[in-house]
């Protein structure tokens, strides 16, 4: 039966998630504008040499992000893919630093590039803290250290990567969306699945995808190819349409 494999034991359906799923939902990122991201180039805001050189700038930077993420919504492919948790064993790797797949329902979400509804301290304590208001010049950690978004910038390593990597080479079936698959090491993630798992991306453009790697491209946007995707799934059946 579909959802089950041998043993009784739900199948691990992992989907990994990029920039195109937010963007339905009115987030958008730096790569729709050419390097610029709202007016701002990456390196005046995405470093941590521009956090050292101008913090003020930095902060006022995710200080709007924050609170465009807290205005946005889910949309229809965040709900559809926590409705995979019906009959799946699911966990969402996201490169997104939103919470819109946990306010669309999904319990296991891994953030591969940090959470901008959280802060943390740049002292050795690493203070992680829940913070949804602006940070300011002069917000402290418990421990006195300045606070900093608890974002990847570039140039820093991702989060939670073999928490991640065990996910996904345990993977029954794959689910890729909204992203080109160039941000590395991220990119590498969904095709360390085993051979034999079914792996489907959604994405109206070209992604970056490997040689070699039996996948299905449904060339759609998010919150039309995800559901369809979901509904096959939910079905018990495979999909081969793209």
């Amino acid at each position: 039966m579909g959802g089950e494999r041998g043993g009784g034991r739900r199948e691990r359906v992992v989907v990994f998630t990029g920039a195109g799923v937010s963007a339905e939902s009115g987030l958008k990122t730096f790569r729709d504008a050419g390097g610029l991201w709202e007016g701002y180039r990456v390196e005046e805001v995405a470093t941590p040499e521009a956090f050292e050189r101008d913090p003020e700038l930095v902060l006022k930077f995710y200080n709007e992000r924050r609170r465009k993420v807290l205005e946005a919504q889910p949309n229809e492919a965040h709900r559809a893919i926590a409705r995979l948790e019906e009959r799946f064993d699911v966990v969402v790797i996201t490169q997104n630093i939103d919470d819109l797949h946990e306010r669309a329902g999904s319990t296991r979400v891994i953030h591969i590039h940090g959470e901008i509804l959280k802060a943390r301290c740049v002292g050795p304590c690493q203070h992680v803290l829940e913070w949804r208001k602006d940070i300011r010049i002069g917000d402290r950690c418990p421990s006195g250290y300045r606070l900093r978004p608890h974002v990847v910038w570039f140039g820093e390593p991702v989060l939670h990567w073999e928490e991640a990597e065990q996910a996904v080479r345990g993977a029954d079936r794959v689910l890729v969306v909204g992203t080109s698959l160039v941000v590395y090491p991220a990119a590498l993630l969904p095709f360390l699945a085993p051979e034999d798992s079914e792996k489907i991306v959604v994405d109206p453009g070209e992604p970056s995808l490997p040689g070699g790697v039996r996948v299905v491209h449904i060339r759609e946007r998010a919150t039309v190819g995800v559901p369809q995707v979901v509904e096959a799934w939910l079905a018990g059946k495979s999909v081969n349409f793209g």
